[in-house]
């Protein structure tokens, strides 16, 4: 949990230190140089997919204890922090083309976000939404289906009444946490990859107000 709010925290100030720049001076950091718009762009995805996976792995381990009742080899502190590791260094190699590729100069002196030698937009928003809201949300979906069904079958068999407000607890939370997940994400990812360039300013600001409160 630690893991994911540094990675929210990473993602939420990051986007909204953008807003302020850009009511504030008119201009936003990706937008001051190459350099900056390479890490500005690669935290906007890398941040976001880590985070999400995260959650997800979060959902399995819930699973786990629930399915077999006792602790499982997530449960243990290294294998926990071999996880996070393998989950950003995915992360890091699926977002790398944006750090190695993307943002160049214009002849006029502005900085153009895409790669010279291919377009990454909308491309990468396409794949963004996929690996960032889709597959996670489907996992998360699963994940949580298993845990309701054995906190269930839990609750029928058991006579401890800790045990089952424990085990309904974790239900409960994890199926909040899965349903904000895609309240909050979906729209504002959706709008971005396809309607972007169509759709008012006002409901973008609206989804990205969402998103990033």
């Amino acid at each position: 949990m630690r893991t994911i709010a540094i990675f929210d925290i990473l993602m939420l100030y990051g986007w909204n230190l953008g807003h302020v720049l850009s009511g504030a001076y008119g201009f936003t950091l990706s937008e001051y140089s190459v350099p900056f718009c390479k890490i500005f762009s690669f935290l906007n995805y890398f941040t976001s997919q880590v985070s999400a996976w995260l959650r997800v792995f979060i959902c399995l381990d819930r699973y786990l204890s629930l399915r077999y009742l006792h602790k499982t080899w997530f449960s243990q502190s290294k294998s926990v922090l071999i996880i996070i590791a393998c989950i950003i260094s995915v992360f890091t190699i699926i977002n790398i083309h944006i750090l190695l590729f993307t943002c160049h100069y214009n002849i006029d002196g502005s900085i153009d976000r895409q790669a010279r030698l291919y377009e990454i937009y909308p491309i990468w928003d396409y794949m963004h939404l996929t690996l960032y809201n889709c597959v996670p949300f489907i996992f998360m979906f699963i994940f949580i289906g298993g845990v309701i069904y054995h906190v269930t079958r839990i609750r029928r068999n058991s006579t401890i009444q800790n045990s089952r407000i424990q085990h309904r607890s974790i239900s409960i939370t994890s199926v909040i946490t899965t349903v904000l997940f895609l309240i909050m994400t979906m729209p504002t990812t959706l709008c971005l990859a396809f309607f972007f360039r169509t759709i008012s300013y006002f409901i973008l600001l609206i989804f990205d107000s969402i998103l990033y409160p």
